[in-house]
């Protein structure tokens, strides 16, 4: 796993498992946005399979960030490098942690809720679509702000 720690490929100070992370990150939304675009269509198997892979590998994609940020020594070592204030930082990095965690709570709501109605025989759309297509408007939200303030914080770590 030493290939985490090599320099990384978007020309900034920042490690390749950061640059990879971001990348990622910064992807999400479109990604999330073409996993809507699935329903909208009526194609709602895809739909579903799409919105699965996605909320997947984001989860090993956020393990495999939080392996690397342990293994360097967590924040404390990457702020050590940066000429932003700390208090600043830690402030937007709190409000990205708070997005993140928040988002991450109402997209798995949101699947396990559509899996079970699915389990029942509930077909989508049905009795529960307005709900759900609530549940991932909001969750579409969280995701692109959490893209946002990742990005920003990647920016204060890294760039600035």
């Amino acid at each position: 796993m030493e290939y985490m720690f090599q320099p990384g490929f978007l020309g900034t100070k920042a490690p390749f498992f950061m640059d990879f992370v971001t990348l990622i990150v910064a992807l999400q939304p479109l990604l999330v946005g073409m996993a809507i675009a699935f329903a909208r269509k009526g194609n709602y198997s895809l739909h579903v399979i799409s919105q699965t892979v996605i909320y997947v590998v984001s989860l090993v994609v956020v393990g495999y960030f939080e392996y690397g940020v342990r293994l360097v020594g967590g924040y404390e070592a990457f702020v050590q490098n940066t000429h932003v204030s700390h208090n600043y930082l830690f402030v937007v990095l709190m409000i990205h942690i708070v997005i993140a965690v928040l988002t991450l709570g109402i997209w798995t709501s949101t699947l396990v809720h559509a899996y079970k109605e699915s389990k029942r025989g509930g077909i989508l759309p049905g009795v529960g679509s307005d709900a759900h297509r609530r549940a991932g408007m909001r969750t579409a939200v969280g995701i692109t702000l959490t893209s946002l303030t990742g990005i920003w914080v990647y920016l204060l770590l890294f760039v600035f």
